[in-house]
């Protein structure tokens, strides 16, 4: 397993820009996919984007396609997510998460075996 720390998190308004960094406390060779989900307040916990580790290959949910990005800096073991245009309903606490076996990054939350913390953001009106 692998421990995971969000960072980049904050307060913005509608039109602004985030970008949230996920840092594993090691090397993350093993790992084969990762993604960022989110949760408001009531609501499921729901995928964002991932990337495949090996290949960098990346998806995002629709409701994100067009103003994130996902990214990775694999040498630092590290995951990224650019915001763009934010809106008030990208307000919830993101996370960052890792999976084992998975090559394509999986949308089911079930599918990750290891998860940060969390990082707010809040995207005010």
């Amino acid at each position: 397993q692998v421990q995971l720390v969000e960072s980049g998190g904050g307060s913005v308004q509608a039109g602004g820009s985030l970008r949230l960094s996920c840092r594993a406390s090691k090397n993350t060779y093993n790992v084969y996919s990762m993604g960022w989900f989110r949760q408001a307040p009531g609501k499921e916990r729901e995928w964002v984007a991932g990337i495949s580790r090996s290949r960098g290959v990346t998806s995002y949910a629709d409701s994100v396609k067009g103003r994130f990005t996902i990214g990775q800096d694999y040498p630092k073991n590290t995951l990224w997510l650019q915001m763009n245009l934010l809106r008030p309903e990208d307000t919830a606490m993101y996370y960052c998460a890792a999976a084992y076996e998975y090559i394509t990054p999986p949308r089911d939350a079930g599918d990750y075996t290891d998860w940060g913390q969390g990082t707010q953001v809040t995207v005010s009106s």
